[in-house]
């Protein structure tokens, strides 16, 4: 992989033979080339990908109804998902959504580790794509670590510049798709096919592009490491009994070179025969021999590498493995790990997801399919009109949240002899909202000056829907 050079800070030393003697405190940070490899969890790895992008950039051109399935619309202040419309005061079902996330990836972290971040996280997915590209184009690890090291030539900047064009390419569909997810997607690509986009819609596209591109194609392993925050707070998540990856030290060690005829217990020597394959192959170019690292993304890629050389060593599988620390320092087998799965910090995290999933659901089945704001008019505070009436005027928002056009009847109540004088009946177009003016008028004499509280009735015609909002009628004295 491409990763940026750490610093390097040299400073003096003056011996006591007055001669100065240059010591780097930083090493320079080294180009990872991981080596492909094959086995359980690289075809798992593959399928998580191919999910992922599928459904990443499929999902603008599905189609609800007459409109996109999947839209987050800042223009008309609308969120689209599939059949549920949400307005900015229902921004709260959003927060328990990201909330709802965040507990089950807590959740899955106490369980499993960082599978996540092995098998789904974006920055994992799209380095993998562009690791994929770089060997089709630059071949295979030996094959780039030579060219890299090879001098410029003509054959070395076709496959370089061919590289980055389609690192480009795809990082510009990927940030054109991103886009597709707050401005409707086929609309984006008329603008786009009529030179008609909009500098914001550009500045995001090249944004989001150049973002893929750099973090994917140069960063890569370096965001793992050290700009996400993730990595640094995993270890609150993690115990003793919960699924890493780790190398079982008491069976390899110690570790030695040798051939498929040796008899390694004779000589006592462990199964490893440090091949440095379980290195080649991580991304991150760790060495899971050395125990338990932050750096660690539980990708399974070294299982995989180790697993095919104890195969062709004639040992058994299961050197480097997904298991706990407890399961390798007291030697449990699988069914027992899997025993320890439900342990109280599991169990609380499963409560209370349960319960937020739970509310969510019931929250979103009550939610009236239309809200109401009422507001009166501050210019007149009352008014007698000529029919011996007292008359306030109010200003009613409808919002309908569904994607039908829908007629509502308007009533109110709480004081007597109170009516409404102006039109009760009012028609709202789908997923829109209107303001109407409203008149409620009363005897003059048949109740107490001052403010009176009354109660604003609104029924959905032809559905069992009622909405009532309070307000106050004021008589002057």
């Amino acid at each position: 992989m491409t990763s940026q050079k750490k610093p390097r800070k040299v400073i003096p030393i003056v011996s006591d033979t007055s001669q100065e003697e240059f010591v780097s405190l930083y090493e320079a940070q080294k180009k990872i080339y991981p080596r492909s490899t094959s086995g359980y969890f690289t075809n798992w790895r593959w399928i998580t990908l191919w999910i992922t992008q599928v459904v990443f950039y499929g999902m603008p051109w599905l189609e609800w109804g007459n409109r996109q399935a999947l839209l987050l619309d800042i223009t008309t202040h609308r969120f689209y998902i599939f059949g549920l419309i949400l307005y900015p005061q229902d921004l709260i079902y959003l927060a328990v959504i990201l909330i709802i996330a965040a507990l089950a990836l807590f959740l899955f972290t106490a369980v499993a580790g960082r599978l996540w971040c092995g098998f789904s996280c974006p920055q994992t997915v799209y380095t993998k794509i562009f690791l994929w590209i770089e060997s089709k184009i630059e071949g295979d690890r030996a094959a780039r670590i030579k060219l890299d090291s090879a001098k410029l030539s003509v054959n070395k900047v076709f496959k370089k510049w061919l590289k980055h064009f389609v690192w480009i390419s795809f990082s510009m569909w990927t940030g054109f798709t991103f886009l597709g997810y707050f401005t409707p997607i086929r609309e984006l690509i008329q603008n786009i096919m009529h030179v008609s986009l909009g500098p914001w819609e550009t500045f995001w596209i090249c944004f989001y592009g150049f973002a893929t591109y750099g973090n994917a194609g140069f960063l890569r392993e370096q965001v793992c490491k050290y700009m996400c925050p993730y990595a640094r707070f995993q270890s609150a998540m993690f115990d003793k009994d919960t699924l890493i990856v780790t190398y079982d030290e008491e069976r390899g060690e110690p570790r030695s070179g040798r051939s498929r005829n040796v008899n390694a217990k004779e000589k006592g020597l462990g199964d490893c025969i440090d091949c440095s394959f379980c290195v080649q192959v991580c991304p991150v170019g760790i060495d899971i021999r050395d125990g338990l690292q932050y750096e660690c993304i539980s990708c399974g890629l070294c299982v995989d590498a180790c697993d095919s050389v104890m195969d062709k060593m004639d040992y058994p599988r299961g050197l480097i493995r997904f298991s706990t620390q407890n399961g390798i320092s007291q030697h449990w087998s699988k069914h027992e790990i899997v025993q320890k799965i439900l342990r109280p910090r599991v169990l609380i995290y499963s409560a209370v997801l349960m319960l937020l999933c739970i509310g969510f659901a019931v929250s979103l089945g009550l939610r009236s399919s239309f809200t109401v704001d009422v507001l009166r008019d501050n210019g007149v505070m009352s008014r007698l009109v000529p029919d011996g009436n007292v008359e306030n005027v109010y200003r009613l928002q409808i919002t309908n949240a569904t994607e039908l056009p829908e007629t509502y009847r308007i009533s109110v109540s709480g004081l007597k002899g109170l009516s409404v004088v102006s039109k009760k009946e009012f028609k709202v177009k789908a997923a829109s909202s209107r303001m109407f003016s409203v008149s409620l008028q009363i005897l003059d004499g048949s109740t107490n000056s001052g403010s009176h509280k009354i109660m604003f009735e609104i029924d959905a015609v032809g559905k069992p829907e009622h909405v009532s909002e309070q307000s106050i009628f004021y008589l002057a004295r």
